[in-house]
């Protein structure tokens, strides 16, 4: 681990247990939700305007989705790191990840030097 105090560490892995339990949750429901609405639209006629209209909903849907898929696979990462010890060293560098990070986002696989060197190196040359 990084040298974060024992009760630091099981408040975060609470934070991120109960976030992945919100994100399975809503996972589960945004599921049954378009089971119920894909079942309604077969019992309707509707419009070519409406049709595009349902078209475009399910592509918000199914991005959102992918979306909550990708955020659960991250906080699984994280309470995983738990387990091997490794939680709240950086992914790049080896090196600690402050705590104040940590805290602001529990998930954090890079300390904030190699985020910032990540982002920027991401950035378009103007």
């Amino acid at each position: 681990m990084n040298g974060l105090p024992q009760d630091q560490l099981q408040r975060l892995q609470g934070v991120l247990e109960q976030r992945k339990l919100a994100l399975l949750e809503q996972i589960e429901n945004e599921a049954a939700e378009a089971d119920a609405r894909a079942s309604l639209l077969n019992e309707i006629e509707a419009s070519p305007a409406d049709n595009a209209s349902v078209r475009t909903l399910n592509a918000l849907v199914s991005e959102a989705a992918e979306h909550n898929q990708a955020q659960l696979a991250i906080i699984k990462h994280a309470l995983a790191k738990f387990a091997d010890g490794s939680y709240g060293l950086c992914d790049n560098c080896g090196e600690a990840i402050g705590l104040s990070r940590l805290n602001a986002r529990p998930e954090a696989r890079l300390c904030i030097d190699c985020q910032t060197r990540l982002e920027k190196a991401r950035r378009p040359v103007p």
